[in-house]
């Protein structure tokens, strides 16, 4: 792994220095860079309104910076939502994208001024329009190609594309035009063409929904899916812009609606290090070629997306030497524990207890999925530089 393929040198240094006096594990981010991510989105998506995924990174400090350059946010709870009105950010650049909600939660931020929800299903639909009325609905497409993501996303949200004309025309019969068309191609998504194939199947509800309901459909949210830079390192933003806004322009020409995209990783993931610290360091008997890594945190403190081992962060020791391969564990009692087992990480065999990992492009779904108290451990504490 190459330092420089994630942090510059100076980068490295600011977080170098700011992490030596501190007691493992913790987390840091780097707003200076949150800021720089947010410039360059906007530079490469010009005619799309940029609404941040707040779960991915939901610190008050982070929203804080991109409310500073007049982001939108889009929010899967009504708690978010909280947070969002408490920095001062209107309703109207707010986007209620979670499908699932009780209508109680409907009505909550219906009334404190949100009009821009997502909906999947009859039942939900139904809710919005009795509930929410005159807000702006779009239904959420599910994408079977975004199976290929790191991090899927499919089955659970969307409905098939038969379904969302269903929902069209319900809609439609009951005096409400839906308002657009929604997708997410998976978290961590590398394969561009899985934006081709999305849009390929907007485009055909949009001139369905035309021809046959006389609804005008104005708007698709494309999501998010975004990739950030893990083990394996992907194509630069600028390639991903390049191909998604001309696939845009083949299927919509000048009859572009709105255009709505949903960075969450993309935007926070290269901005945080998490640093941890080594527990133990074990061979389970003398034949295995390979040693265990106990480390000070793991899947319940920050680091639940190695789940399955689908993201695999670059990690990173001032240790030099010989290499020998390594399996990852956190601290806890649980078997499920296991970071890294079928991919072996290699590490300099120099390594000791005690010394320190350097976990990078950890700035996103990390401190806000950590465990409450899961075996007495505390959350991971976070920590902002500027």
């Amino acid at each position: 792994m190459n330092l420089r393929d994630y942090l510059t040198p100076a980068e490295w240094t600011r977080f170098r220095e700011f992490s030596a006096d501190k007691e493992t594990p913790f987390l840091m981010i780097d707003l200076k860079k949150i800021k720089k991510n947010y410039i360059d989105f906007k530079r490469n998506f010009e005619q799309a309104d940029m609404y941040y995924a707040v779960k991915a990174s939901p610190s008050v400090e982070v929203l804080s910076v991109l409310d500073e350059q007049g982001s939108c946010f889009d929010i899967a709870s009504i708690y978010e939502l909280d947070r969002l009105l408490g920095l001062g950010v209107s309703p109207d650049r707010i986007s209620y994208g979670n499908t699932i909600k009780k209508t109680k939660e409907i009505t909550y931020a219906y009334d404190k001024g949100v009009r821009l929800f997502a909906s999947d299903s009859e039942a939900d639909l139904q809710n919005l329009i009795k509930y929410a009325p005159g807000s702006k609905i779009y239904i959420r497409l599910l994408v079977e190609g975004a199976m290929s993501a790191d991090w899927p996303l499919a089955r659970k949200f969307g409905c098939s594309m038969e379904e969302v004309k269903r929902l069209i025309a319900l809609a439609k019969s009951q005096g409400v035009d839906i308002y657009g068309v929604s997708f997410h191609v998976g978290s961590q998504q590398r394969n561009i063409l899985v934006w081709q194939y999305a849009l390929m199947k907007v485009w055909d509800i949009f001139e369905w929904a035309l021809d046959n309901e006389g609804v005008q459909l104005e708007m698709i949210n494309m999501g998010g899916g975004f990739p950030s830079d893990y083990y394996y390192l992907t194509e630069d933003m600028d390639v991903y812009a390049e191909h998604i806004n001309r696939f845009l322009e083949e299927y919509f020409g000048d009859r572009m609606p709105r255009i709505i995209i949903e960075p969450g990783r993309s935007l926070a993931g290269n901005t945080g290090v998490l640093v941890s610290e080594i527990v133990l360091i074990s061979q389970k008997n003398q034949f295995e070629p390979y040693q265990w890594i106990y480390q000070d945190t793991g899947m319940f403190n920050g680091l639940i997306e190695t789940m399955g081992e689908a993201i695999k962060y670059p990690i990173y020791t001032e240790k030099k030497g010989e290499k020998g391969e390594y399996i990852l564990a956190g601290p806890t009692c649980d078997s499920m524990d296991i970071l890294y087992q079928d991919f072996k990480y290699e590490f300099p065999l120099s390594l000791e207890i005690g010394d320190r990992l350097y976990w990078l492009s950890t700035g996103a779904y990390t401190s806000s999925y950590c465990s409450v108290e899961f075996n007495g451990f505390p959350p991971m504490k976070t920590y902002f530089i500027d």
